[in-house]
């Protein structure tokens, strides 16, 4: 199965400095983190705009850590083959923005990535419950998307758990991550709830001591109590 009891840690780039993104995800790969998430945001699904493929595209040969575009954008579809190209193994499409999910999903599967579906806070988990067969990730939104620094949400960890309820019952080889406000304080919550993916974007890229050492500690806390 992809996932496992060994917490996997994803870096936001979005709080890091656009002005040298090279250097940014380089540094992010020394802290020692599994793989790097690319906001995607077109300011129609969500009010802010980041940036396109060719931006991902550039940074992609300055590390070795996988590539996972967060497309919160109302027409993921047209641009499926970029982000693919950019070099993202893991495309991550919106539920709420797919008027045919599962041939969206697919699609990415055929493309050669890993199909991942974003749920928001407010979206039920069974909005996934016949996508499975094509999935490869299911992103629970801890916050609503579209800004970074957002206070995480404590009533999405029900979701979080039915999701992890949904895919041990079927069996299914999906991995489940959480993204929104995961802090050293928060990430037990998701943990518990049986997460065992997070997405940290200020809490991992900012702080008084190392990437490093804010790496381990993130991964330290949902060891503890994804253990418990």
């Amino acid at each position: 199965m992809t996932d496992s009891r060994t917490p996997q840690i994803v870096a936001s780039v979005l709080p890091a400095d656009f002005g040298d993104l090279g250097n940014e995800v380089t540094r992010i790969e020394q802290a020692g983190v599994d793989r790097i998430q690319w906001d995607i945001m077109d300011g129609r699904f969500v009010p802010n705009m980041t940036f396109g493929p060719d931006v991902v595209s550039a940074c992609r040969g300055r590390v070795g850590l996988g590539f996972e575009a967060h497309l919160m954008v109302e027409d993921p579809d047209r641009l499926l083959p970029r982000w693919v190209e950019a070099g993202c193994e893991t495309v991550i499409v919106h539920a709420e923005a797919s008027t045919h999910l599962h041939r969206t999903l697919a699609r990415i599967r055929e493309l050669g990535a890993r199909a991942g579906v974003a749920l928001n806070p407010a979206t039920p988990v069974e909005a996934v419950e016949h996508v499975l067969d094509v999935t490869d990730l299911l992103l629970v939104m801890t916050v609503d998307p579209g800004f970074g620094g957002q206070a995480y949400l404590p009533v999405t960890e029900p979701k979080i758990a039915r999701s992890r309820a949904l895919i041990d019952r079927t069996g299914a080889d999906v991995e489940l991550e959480v993204d929104g406000g995961i802090t050293v304080g928060t990430i037990g919550g998701a943990a518990r709830a049986g997460a065992r993916t997070f997405c940290a974007g200020s809490a991992l890229l900012h702080g008084p001591e190392s990437m490093a050492r804010r790496t381990s500690a993130l991964r330290a806390a949902a060891t503890v109590e994804a253990a418990a």
